[in-house]
């Protein structure tokens, strides 16, 4: 029987980040369209979450778990959320 819990979906980002623009607009494509919520997350100013992904924003975890940095690719973004169809 599969499982109808969603995936969480975190982004974290900064402000100035040119790469994080397009990740954020990948991110928020796939979820609307596979009916998941994420979340965006600044890491500006939170030491713990600038020494966690600072050097690799954007990043993006699936269940806690880094799943992109850099770039986000929209169907292995939705094959990893569950949605490869």
């Amino acid at each position: 029987m599969a499982s109808t819990r969603k995936p969480r979906l975190v982004v974290y980002h900064a402000p100035g980040c040119a790469l994080c623009e397009p990740a954020l607009a990948t991110v928020a494509e796939v979820a609307a369209e596979l009916g998941i919520e994420h979340e965006v997350v600044d890491v500006t100013g939170v030491p713990e979450l600038e020494a966690l992904h600072r050097e690799w924003l954007p990043v993006v975890e699936v269940d806690g778990v880094r799943a992109f940095t850099y770039f986000v690719q929209r169907d292995a973004l939705r094959e990893r959320l569950g949605g490869a169809g």
